[in-house]
């Protein structure tokens, strides 16, 4: 019976320790970073294969030029920032993102919802974002005069008011030179083709690499130097 005893107490000292040794591991240091794409139609392979949207060709590019981030792409057409405000708190509790593209607002404006709302909700966001320790992305959004000049306007500056008082990264209106472009915006004049999705990529990436460090998740230097 001592020997049985023993030989118990041995083999759950073992098992605690190897899940111990995998908690660790998939809480620490190999970790991948995580970037999380908070959007809407813009983001959400509208019209096209999900493989051809820009968060997927920006995980590609990210895995070309040495870093190992994962891309989550948790965007829903239609969605406002009503909307990605309910669903935030689940995101950062799942993936602990190490930086989060909020591109939200769109829908809002274009529903002509209370301006002071959509920003109440995007400050929200950033601040839970920013509380989970994630870098903030914040996306411009620009819409028609349907409501009135004065609405479009106060729409509009919401996005420079947030950044500045974030002290976050505005990555500006990424459909603004691609609207104008032939074939690159889909027959209804507000979602952008695939053909698009290339270009509004190189409109993210220096934005996003500038957040990047110098360095992959190895350890490796990526200064050059």
């Amino acid at each position: 019976m001592r020997l049985f005893s023993i030989l118990l107490f041995f083999a759950v000292t073992v098992v605690a320790a190897a899940n111990h040794a995998g908690l660790q591991a998939a809480t620490g240091s190999e970790r991948e970073p995580v970037i999380v794409v908070l959007g809407d139609s813009l983001s959400a392979a509208y019209g096209m294969e999900i493989s051809q949207s820009w968060p997927s060709l920006l995980q590609a590019r990210l895995h070309e030029n040495g870093y190992a981030y994962r891309v989550f792409n948790s965007s829903i057409t239609g969605d406002t920032t009503q909307g990605g405000l309910a669903r935030l708190p689940r995101l950062l509790e799942k993936y602990r993102p190490d930086i989060v593209i909020l591109e939200l607002g769109g829908n809002d404006g274009l529903r002509g919802l209370p301006v002071e709302v959509t920003r109440e909700n995007l400050a929200s966001m950033i601040e839970q974002s920013q509380a989970a320790g994630a870098s903030v992305i914040l996306a411009e959004m620009r819409i028609p005069p349907n409501y009135g000049l004065t609405y479009t306007e106060k729409f509009n500056a919401n996005y420079m008011i947030l950044a500045t008082q974030y002290d976050i990264t505005l990555l500006p209106f990424v459909l603004q030179d691609i609207a104008l472009e032939d074939g690159l915006m889909q027959a209804d004049g507000i979602h952008p083709t695939a053909e698009a999705q290339p270009a509004i990529l190189d409109q993210v990436w220096p934005v996003l690499s500038a957040l990047l460090p110098e360095h992959d998740s190895t350890g490796s230097d990526r200064s050059g130097t």
